[in-house]
């Protein structure tokens, strides 16, 4: 007889029997998932140290640049030019007067009615030479030998000093060129436009071309078509003493100082600018490094953790490597054969928690010992044996590609790998076993299903033999 699911033709409860028998093959799986998320929680928190490493790495190379120690800080009373000092600039107040600011060249054309008036007959090469002799040359061609071809060919060229424009002044003649040079001073101003026949298909008649842009030895004749607005270079003084400058920026007027001019000092005003000690660019990379050290300190902690009371362990509890890493970092605050004043963190106002092993900062006393002793301050951490260079070799040890802990992880991955072939492997081995089961008990059904209906045959024939027994023994 036909079956049409398991467990009817015989009442056996066959379905749970096959569930239940899941649940027994799959314990091995469960067992590699088990292990495969403690894999996984260790190579996350490598990643996380690793991060951590780096950040305090990052805060330990800046105490290892000289232009954290001893910079320097400007203030001026004035809105007529700011300034910057780097840590060669010296500490000092300056005056400064400003009687000119630099200003760019501008040469402008007089007013053409069509701005695509065609300009020349053939291709021209137009040659700008600026006041530093610089020379620079390009070609139009006959179809771009107008006004507007003349300014894209211009501010198509970087490398010409120029750029141009148009204006339209809203005349008869309304358009206008203007040409204006890129950097201000004299030096950078132009000194001669000149315009030629091209090399292939040569113009013959350019004069119109020449007339718009002809400057200098370039003009035309009867003069340049070119209206001129002069550059100027900056004019000012710095305690008494005249300084001319080609631009705005002022570098190294005053040694380590940058000068970047606004406008002109107003009359009968002194312009002043103070230079002072700035000890705060220290302390805060001191401050920004201990946190960077106090940060791994406490993610390791937290992944090499055990809770007692539920027994349970972090990711990383019993760990070689995480207890590496934090000797080896506690190691290398301590510099080789230091001297002087500072040799050691402990005299800079940094001392160790001995209960939780962070490094804790005493303000009054590093702000005494970066005012007293700033030279010995950066030896200690930048010297040749210096903090920063020790932790930066340590930290590279751990973080560097092919490096510790990129070689612990990379074998955690490995075994990730593996762990999911033998998770695969073993489901496809359940899966077969599975099928056996469920074949085996499909069978099963079919039998008890046969042997029930032969069952209920036989008890109809043995029921219907009696019946005809008593009906004889009545007659």
């Amino acid at each position: 007889m036909a079956i049409s699911s398991i467990g009817v033709g015989s009442g056996l409860p066959v379905d749970q029997l096959l569930e239940d028998l899941r649940k027994v093959e799959n314990a091995p799986l469960a067992l590699l998932e088990s292990k495969a998320t403690t894999y996984q929680s260790r190579l996350t928190a490598y990643g996380t140290i690793k991060s951590s490493i780096e950040a305090l790495k990052t805060a330990s190379d800046a105490l290892g640049k000289s232009e954290t120690f001893g910079a320097l800080k400007t203030s001026v009373n004035t809105d007529a030019f700011t300034a910057t000092a780097s840590n060669k600039a010296i500490a000092g107040q300056y005056s400064v007067n400003i009687t000119q600011l630099a200003t760019s060249q501008t040469l402008t054309s007089g007013g053409y009615a069509d701005r695509k008036e065609q300009l020349a007959d053939g291709s021209v090469k137009i040659t700008v030479t600026l006041q530093n002799n610089e020379s620079k040359e390009f070609t139009l061609s006959r179809d771009q030998a107008t006004m507007e071809g003349l300014v894209k060919a211009i501010n198509a060229d970087a490398k010409l000093g120029v750029s141009a424009t148009m204006v339209n002044d809203g005349s008869g003649t309304p358009h206008r060129l203007l040409i204006t040079a890129k950097d201000t001073g004299t030096q950078a101003a132009v000194k001669d436009i000149t315009v030629a026949a091209g090399d292939t298909g040569g113009a013959t008649d350019f004069s119109k071309l020449q007339n718009l842009i002809g400057f200098g030895a370039g003009a035309p004749a009867g003069g340049s078509g070119l209206a001129v607005t002069a550059a100027n270079n900056a004019q000012l003084s710095i305690n008494g003493i005249d300084i001319t400058s080609q631009s705005n920026t002022i570098e190294d007027a005053i040694e380590g100082v940058t000068l970047t001019l606004g406008k002109e000092t107003e009359a009968g005003k002194t312009n002043t600018l103070s230079i002072t000690r700035d000890d705060t660019v220290t302390s805060k990379a001191i401050t920004t490094f201990v946190n960077a050290y106090n940060n791994l300190q406490g993610i390791i902690k937290t992944l090499t953790s055990y809770d007692v009371d539920s027994q349970q362990g972090s990711a990383l509890t019993g760990d070689s490597l995480a207890r590496r890493v934090q000797t080896q970092i506690r190691s290398a605050l301590n510099p080789v054969a230091a001297s002087g004043a500072i040799a050691n963190l402990s005299q800079l106002g940094i001392t160790t928690d001995p209960a939780s092993g962070n490094l804790k900062i005493d303000d009054k006393k590093l702000a005494a010992a970066l005012k007293d002793n700033m030279a010995d301050v950066e030896k200690l951490f930048s010297g040749e044996n210096g903090i920063s260079s020790r932790m930066a070799a340590v930290a590279t040890e751990f973080t560097k590609s092919g490096g510790i802990i990129a070689n612990a992880s990379d074998s955690i991955s490995q075994t990730l790998k593996d762990l999911g072939k033998q998770y695969d492997a073993a489901t496809l081995r359940i899966d077969a076993k599975m099928e056996s089961y469920r074949k085996q008990f499909s069978a099963l059904d079919t039998m008890m299903a046969q042997m029930n209906s032969v069952s209920s045959y036989l008890t109809q024939q043995l029921a219907m033999l009696n019946n005809l027994s008593s009906s004889s023994n009545d007659k």
